[in-house]
């Protein structure tokens, strides 16, 4: 049996979370339009917490190119998706939450990537 890491299992746990509440949100708020503020207060949180300890050196390029790309995207496809349907609301309200944790992310990590270059 190979030894894990546990570095990495606050930021693994907040990315789980923060996925599975998106998804939560995306399928009551289009439904019932129901709009519950204080869990968009907790993804930004959750995004926060996946920036500062999700990413060790060595992942900083792939975390950066991942979260930018899922950020254009989610951004792009918002409108996009909205005429479709009800499941194109649905979508579309998912990459909205989703946005609100991976724009805190990707922010902290360009943050700590940018230190680290000038540090050397």
């Amino acid at each position: 049996m190979a030894i894990r890491s546990q570095e990495n299992a606050i930021g693994a746990w907040s990315f789980f979370i923060g996925v599975i509440l998106a998804i939560v949100i995306g399928v009551f708020q289009s439904q019932l339009g129901v709009q519950v503020n204080w869990i968009y207060i907790v993804l930004v949180i959750l995004g926060i917490i996946v920036g500062l300890s999700n990413t060790a050196d060595r992942d900083v390029d792939k975390f950066l190119i991942a979260s930018v790309a899922l950020v254009i995207v989610s951004y792009m496809g918002q409108d996009t998706l909205r005429f479709l349907s009800k499941i194109g609301l649905i979508i579309s309200t998912v990459l909205s939450a989703l946005l609100l944790m991976f724009v805190p992310a990707a922010i902290i990590v360009a943050v700590k990537a940018v230190f680290s270059i000038t540090k050397t």
